[in-house]
């Protein structure tokens, strides 16, 4: 019986955010309390579960004898849960101040806290028919956010989201039917379950025609080229969106469940080796170096960031396709690093946006001066994902270059190579925004940002926290580490 505690993380701020509309909460202190009493229960439920119902179960419905909607909480599913569940108060209370200039705040908060449910929902499946309800259930929650502002360019932008998600999902779904024809059944084991089959090679062959497409399907999410177009263009959404789709829920979402069917389902001794394991390594590749390139180029400061998110997202995927013990820590070390340094990044220009209304790197010159705290969070979050010492990212980035040498593949070495630019790219298209606002030349007019200043402590606040946290994980990683080496210990 203690397998049904699962079930209420996850149906706490769905009901919570169903509330929200449901009492129409105008009032906004009122709506506020409510909104953060919410989300803190939830995380307080996730770190329970984590502790003390870690490997119970939950079967939900039946549906057939080998296909079942059930819940189950192991080792990864505590990596994103654990992730979220941090990230999902600091982000509301950012949000708090932010939507009051951007209106809706009632749908807006009624569906931001019914996406934290649906995002535990993926993180606690036990199979992939679970995983693959919840997914459809995170395209369609997100896409009223990324529609908030009713504009056309919104309205555009949701629909090519909804698009790609929905064209995604259609590729994972030929793998999940795939897999319970020929496997019988699809619930995530350790080490996969095709490499004891004993299948001809014809089949052999088959499955990772199969696997490819899977992976590309949920890769989606991910935005993997070359259907990564839906990402920027959400950028129109309220930062507090794009933020949650670039460093929190969806886009983690796809590449925890790319993680999910090449170690759970597929595994890794069947796929090593293999043209598909070569594929996807590709794949992963060109979307690193492509995702820099087009940061590097574009002057909209939240597309520079979503482009940015494009290209470290498959850092995960080129991780997870190492098919390594090394590989599989640095991904889940990326995740976890990217996460609280993207959200970091988003929440600073967003600051920005809020304050002055600018949206181009051009405008940003000399804001050092005016915004210190904004800017100063900025060069932090920055200097995190260039991967410098002491900070999380350079001991993710320092794994994937171990990973890839224990490989010791063509395929993986282009990876390398893709690694090599994209740090190049990557400090040139950051630190061209922190220069120009620390140093904007001797022809700058001072008075042009006389309206520019730091926000108030309830966006301040959760920035400043977000790069202790960041500074804790660089200094501090062991813990993670050793959690991380004994998932991947079980796994390959």
């Amino acid at each position: 019986m203690n397998g049904w505690f699962l079930i209420i993380p996850v149906a706490v701020p769905l009901i919570g955010g169903i509330m929200v509309a449901a009492c129409h909460m105008e009032q906004r202190k009122m709506r506020q309390s409510f909104v953060l009493a919410t989300v803190i229960l939830t995380s307080l439920l996730v770190w329970i579960a984590i502790f003390w119902f870690r490997g119970q179960e939950l079967q939900l419905v039946s549906l057939s004898r080998s296909m079942s909607l059930t819940l189950s909480l192991d080792g990864l599913g505590c990596v994103f849960a654990g992730m979220v569940s941090i990230l999902w108060p600091i982000a509301s209370v950012y949000a708090f101040e932010y939507m009051k200039h951007e209106g809706g705040e009632v749908k807006f908060f009624t569906f931001y806290t019914m996406t934290y449910g649906v995002t535990l929902g993926i993180a606690f499946s036990h199979n992939l028919v679970t995983m693959y309800l919840f997914y459809e259930m995170l395209t369609l929650i997100t896409l009223p956010l990324v529609m908030h502002g009713m504009t056309d360019a919104a309205k555009a932008a949701g629909k090519k989201y909804l698009v790609y998600s929905i064209g995604g999902a259609s590729l994972a779904f030929i793998g999940m039917v795939f897999m319970y024809h020929v496997v019988g059944n699809a619930t995530f084991t350790p080490g996969g379950l095709v490499a004891e089959l004993g299948l001809s090679a014809a089949t052999t062959q088959n499955i990772l025609t199969i696997f490819v497409i899977t992976f590309i399907g949920f890769g989606v999410k991910a935005a993997l080229f070359p259907f990564h177009g839906w990402l920027p263009t959400a950028g129109v959404a309220p930062t507090t969106v794009t933020a949650l789709l670039h460093a929190v829920a969806v886009v983690k979402a796809g590449a925890f469940a790319v993680i999910r069917i090449t170690y759970y389902l597929f595994g890794t001794e069947f796929l090593r080796g293999t043209w598909a394991q070569d594929t996807v390594l590709l794949l992963a590749a060109i979307t690193i170096v492509m995702g820099s390139a087009k940061a590097l180029k574009e002057q909209h400061i939240k597309r520079r960031l979503a482009y940015s998110t494009i290209s470290n997202l498959s850092y995960i995927l080129l991780g997870a396709a190492l098919m390594t013990p090394l590989g599989l820590q640095a991904t889940l070390t990326h995740m976890i690093a990217h996460a609280f340094i993207k959200i970091t990044l988003f929440y600073c220009a967003g600051s920005i946006i809020y304050k002055t209304h600018y949206e181009y790197v051009p405008q940003l010159a000399g804001l050092g001066r005016r915004m210190p705290v904004v800017m100063g969070c900025f060069t932090a979050a920055s200097l995190g994902l260039m991967g410098i010492p002491l900070l999380p990212a350079f001991i993710s980035k320092a794994g994937l270059m171990e990973g890839i040498v224990d490989l010791e593949t063509p395929m993986a070495y282009i990876g390398m190579g893709a690694l090599l630019v994209s740090a190049v790219l990557t400090a040139v298209y950051l630190f061209s925004i922190v220069i120009r606002a620390y140093f904007p030349g001797k022809g700058f007019d001072i008075t042009s940002n006389q309206q520019a200043e730091d926000p108030n402590w309830l966006m301040k606040g959760p920035l400043i926290l977000l790069c202790i946290m960041c500074l804790v994980l660089g200094l501090f990683p062991g813990g993670l580490l050793r959690f991380f080496a004994d998932i991947a210990a079980g796994l390959v």
